[in-house]
């Protein structure tokens, strides 16, 4: 059974920036930038026949165009760390996206998310990190420079189960609607 998710590739440029940030905090598990994404729905381990319907419905789907942007550094798990992540601000056209990944995986008879949505890239799994060293590791580290890029496609991506961070493989990717024709992923200033 395939373990499978949606997401936004992160364009080489932003994960070199981002990929700067490892290290310097005890208890990270720092996770390869080749793997940076954003995450849209998560799937779970699906039998092929699911596996194969959400991709047939993922064809079908048309979003708009939207723009990514990270803008700050961030954790997850309050008094109990168990992520540092890059926040990524949220949109109308990303919320949208979003919304019909769920509806997607809903009609394929899959329960619904049970978390609510919050645009990220991991860059690190926590494990016996101090609420006080990742509140230090954020005074230090949080402040990025804003970056953007406008992605060309959405990705299924699978995983295995036991690894948790990667490697992730992209199972097919879909295209997105194109303001202004075919343009190329660029991380650009906002």
């Amino acid at each position: 059974m395939p373990r499978l998710f949606t997401g936004l590739e992160v364009p080489d440029e932003v994960a070199s920036t981002l990929a700067m940030m490892r290290g310097g905090l005890q208890g990270a598990r720092w996770i390869d930038p080749d793997d940076y994404h954003v995450t849209l729905r998560f799937f779970g381990d699906v039998d092929d026949r699911t596996a194969f319907h959400l991709h047939e419905m993922l064809v079908d789907a048309r979003p708009r165009p939207l723009r990514v942007k990270v803008d700050g550094l961030g954790a997850f798990g309050g008094d109990r760390p168990r992520a540092i992540f890059a926040a990524v601000a949220p949109t109308p056209e990303l919320a949208e996206l979003q919304a019909e990944h769920e509806r997607i995986a809903r009609r394929a008879g899959l329960p619904p998310e049970g978390r609510k949505f919050t645009p990220h890239v991991t860059l690190a799994r926590l494990r016996s990190a101090s609420a006080r060293h990742v509140a230090a590791f954020l005074s230090d580290y949080g402040h990025v420079r804003p970056m953007g890029w406008e992605p060309d496609a959405f990705v299924l991506y699978s995983s295995r189960d036991s690894v948790g961070g990667g490697p992730y493989v992209v199972e097919e990717a879909y295209p997105l609607q194109r303001r202004d024709g075919p343009a190329a992923l660029s991380a650009r200033p906002i």
